[in-house]
């Protein structure tokens, strides 16, 4: 406790620490202002009803910042940035060059990559803006409006997500923490004294052992994410001696810390996507004259409506993704060369495609625990609305992940600030 006590003193006590933790605060501030101004002609009431009855548009909204569900000027958020990160990261694997920029070429390489995604946020956001306005005009959300007025609402939704990014980086370089996962934060906290508010006014003596329960399952829940996403398996390694002159250099042993979930929430995103994508397209074909298109739109979106059949999709989708972005983001190979160069190895591997192939299926067998964690993770609001009965009352296993893992690395930056200015 007094430990604690001393590192709040040291946070508030050093001005370029107050200064970035305020400077991330007032961004975040902004964020939550423009998240509150909608786009016009907007039907309060059906758009409740269809975030109410929608679970994928639920979750994107969670992504989204909460400016989704209220249709506001951000409404797309940081969404369109994180996708264009993603694409880019996938087209390492296709193309040489852009793997060789981002593994190889240093910070200037990765600036460069950054600034590639930045480009490519623009023609996503033209997309996925148009996309939602003209689904939901044709549910009735948005009122009947000319193509000026319709080209008005994009250009404003587009602007309005590049604006958000720029505010993500500015947290990132003169704030505290990730920009970006910051706004996510900020959205899914500022829909938490709604949600608690709707629980307590349906409150009631006979759940008190439910919500007992439901407090406890929380708390369980949170401890395990907490230990998974700081699980590390560590693998020694020793440097080689080098004499130099009189002196020995190396023969020091350390390791290298492989994570449990390397992938974080990313395959949860691509999972949301393989998933909404059929649903928009049968939700633009359900409004066809042709009735062969209308019947094939309303058979599947009542496959997709179902309960069972959305779980498991969601399950297996996260599980396959886990496997599929870590084999994209971690290249073994380049370890072992790294390892290599540096005069380290692995006890008892020989070094070169040995190590290589003795560290990937380390990581195979890792991401197995990382893998059916997600999984658990993006299925648990649904297993808990089963179990409760109650749709209000759930552990939004998303959610919960982004807010604790937001918290370690917020917690982790401040006290890396705090040891750097000690030292």
């Amino acid at each position: 406790m007094n430990n604690l006590i001393n590192k709040i003193q040291a946070i508030f006590k050093d001005r370029a620490i107050r200064k970035r933790i305020f400077f991330a605060l007032a961004a975040l501030i902004v964020f939550r202002l423009f998240a509150a101004i909608p786009i016009p002609g907007i039907d309060a009431l059906k758009l409740e009803q269809f975030f109410s009855g929608n679970q994928f548009f639920g979750l994107l909204n969670i992504f989204s910042g909460g400016g989704l569900s209220k249709l506001s000027i951000v409404m797309l958020g940081v969404g369109p940035y994180i996708t264009g990160s993603i694409i880019m990261q996938l087209l390492t694997m296709m193309s040489p060059k852009l793997k060789a920029l981002y593994h190889e070429e240093g910070e200037a390489g990765r600036a460069r990559f950054a600034q590639y995604s930045r480009l490519l946020t623009v023609p996503l956001a033209l997309i996925q803006g148009f996309s939602f306005m003209t689904l939901l005009q044709k549910q009735g959300i948005i009122t009947q409006a000319g193509p000026l007025e319709l080209l008005t609402s994009l250009a404003v939704i587009v602007a309005g997500s590049v604006l958000l990014m720029w505010v993500g980086e500015l947290i990132t370089e003169y704030g505290i923490g990730n920009g970006t996962s910051l706004i996510i934060f900020a959205g899914i906290v500022a829909g938490l004294p709604s949600a608690i508010s709707q629980n307590i006014f349906s409150f009631t003596a006979a759940q008190i052992p439910l919500y007992a329960g439901f407090l406890a399952a929380s708390l369980a829940v949170v401890l395990g994410v907490v230990i998974v996403t700081e699980a590390e398996r560590p693998i020694p390694i020793t440097y080689a001696k080098r004499v130099r002159g009189m002196k020995v250099y190396g023969g020091i042993s350390t390791y290298l810390p492989l994570r449990v979930n390397q992938a974080g929430v990313i395959p949860i995103i691509f999972a949301l996507s393989i998933l909404l994508f059929p649903q928009m397209i049968f939700k633009f074909l359900e409004t066809a004259s042709n009735e062969i298109l209308k019947s094939i739109s309303q058979f599947a979106l009542g496959i997709l409506a179902n309960g069972w059949f959305y779980a498991i999709a969601y399950f297996v989708l996260v599980f396959i993704f886990t496997y599929f972005y870590t084999a994209v983001t971690f290249d073994p190979e380049n370890i072992s060369n790294n390892l290599q160069k540096s005069g380290a190895f692995i006890s008892g591997v020989r070094p070169g495609q040995s190590t290589s192939e003795y560290i990937a299926k380390i990581v195979t067998r890792i991401t197995l625990v990382g893998a059916l964690f997600l999984g658990f993770i993006a299925v648990l609001p649904l297993i808990t609305q089963a179990i409760t009965g109650i749709t209000s009352l759930a552990i939004g296993g998303t959610a919960l992940l982004i807010v604790v893992s937001v918290v370690i690395d917020l917690v982790k930056k401040i006290e890396a600030q705090i040891s750097m200015r000690e030292y």
